[in-house]
């Protein structure tokens, strides 16, 4: 399957949300006791606003759905991505981390933790079997923040898409080391 290069379709498919879980060897103490450091960090962060990322209560203690060891779950929207995915690169520790998009095509749970998933640190088997493949509803997390998919926030227009990358294109046209795009 080649690319999608569409400015519309890409754009209009772009990922809102993001869950990042934060995985620990459940019989480990210090593993445990690390992860546990690492949410209440990044609860501490958000308060003092660093970033918008939204840790769930339940912290798993024992494997549960996908997860084959313990773990904890944050969501983030897109609009903190980076500032999450950058910090918990630099603080990971040795804790693995397994970060998945909140696609909004009915929800292709399978997708989302097995193709188009990524992994801070050293990778997990994931038991995929206990994910629903496709649910007809798209679950909203937190949509209160009006951030990710619930923003209402306006995004740039194609136009305005088109000039920054024409912009972008005729600065990089002097590097050398800079790829250009292919003439269409």
């Amino acid at each position: 399957m080649a690319p999608l290069t569409d400015l519309r379709e890409v754009v209009e498919s772009e990922i809102k949300e993001w869950h990042f879980h934060i995985y620990f060897h459940q019989r480990n103490a210090d593993e445990h006791q690390a992860a546990l450091e690492l949410r209440d960090a990044v609860l501490r962060l958000r308060r003092d606003g660093a970033f918008v990322a939204v840790p769930l209560f339940r912290v798993n203690t024992d494997p549960i759905g996908p997860h084959p060891v313990g773990s904890y779950e944050i969501w983030c929207p897109s609009e903190s991505f980076a500032s999450v995915f950058s910090y918990l690169c630099m603080n990971r520790g040795n804790l693995s981390i397994l970060v998945h998009p909140l696609t909004r095509e009915q929800r292709a749970y399978v997708q989302d933790h097995e193709v188009r998933n990524a992994w801070i640190g050293p990778s997990f088997p994931l038991d995929l079997v206990t994910l629903p493949v496709r649910s007809e509803e798209i679950p909203f997390q937190y949509s209160s923040l009006k951030l990710g998919y619930s923003s209402t926030a306006p995004g740039l227009s194609l136009e305005d898409r088109k000039k920054i990358g024409g912009h972008v294109e005729h600065i990089l046209k002097g590097e050398k080391e800079a790829a250009k795009a292919p003439h269409d």
